[in-house]
């Protein structure tokens, strides 16, 4: 599939490291721009993905990461459905250091596409919005979030439509349905960038 015309204003599909995508995201944090052009773009991926959860996971004690946190946009989300236990990392420091304050219990700079640095089995849940796109992270990191999640745990995350197949995010989605390492509980083709016509697969899997 095509990458949708998003008036070249945020170039994804050219980043090629890691370095690139943090340096592009320091600057796009500048002055609170990411989190205005969200509000242009009318980007629904993080109301849409805590609308989800919400109907699953009924406690508000539970421990969630959100893994590629950014500026907090999730967060918010969460925060203002009562979750009171979250923890969020992202590439960008420049991000995290715009996340607004009570949110979340910790922050922490990291390459989600390396081993993340948190024990097996620790989480209740985890979301990941808006970070499995161009030039970003790899289908092989459902399985690190796999490995941090509790048995019968939450994993809720978006794939950007125009990756989903070609990234091979589909096949990684059926494999880890099949071996049982998850099952599928909502799985839909989300609004996202609504103002953009840009749509994004939101998933959510139950760890077995």
């Amino acid at each position: 599939m095509a990458q949708k015309d998003i008036g070249n204003k945020i170039p994804l599909h050219t980043l090629n490291s890691t370095d690139q995508v943090r340096q592009f995201y320091d600057e796009w944090a500048e002055n609170e721009k990411y989190d205005r052009d969200m509000v242009d773009w009318n980007y629904t991926g993080p109301s849409e993905a805590v609308r989800t959860i919400i109907r699953y996971a009924k406690r508000r004690d539970i421990l969630i990461f959100d893994a590629g946190c950014g500026t907090g946009l999730v967060g918010k989300e969460l925060h203002k459905a009562h979750y009171c236990n979250i923890d969020g990392a992202d590439l960008s420091q420049n991000s995290l250091d715009r996340v607004s304050e009570g949110i979340y219990r910790k922050l922490w700079r990291v390459d989600l596409n390396e081993r993340i640095p948190i024990t097996d089995n620790f989480y209740d849940a985890v979301i990941c919005v808006g970070t499995f796109t161009y030039g970003h992270l790899k289908p092989l990191v459902l399985e690190e979030f796999l490995r941090i999640t509790k048995r019968k745990g939450w994993i809720c995350f978006t794939v950007n439509e125009g990756i989903y197949e070609s990234h091979g995010f589909d096949k990684k989605i059926k494999e880890l349905a099949s071996n049982s390492s998850w099952k599928t509980i909502e799985f839909f083709k989300s609004d996202y960038l609504a103002s953009k016509d840009v749509n994004a697969w939101l998933g959510l899997f139950q760890v077995v």
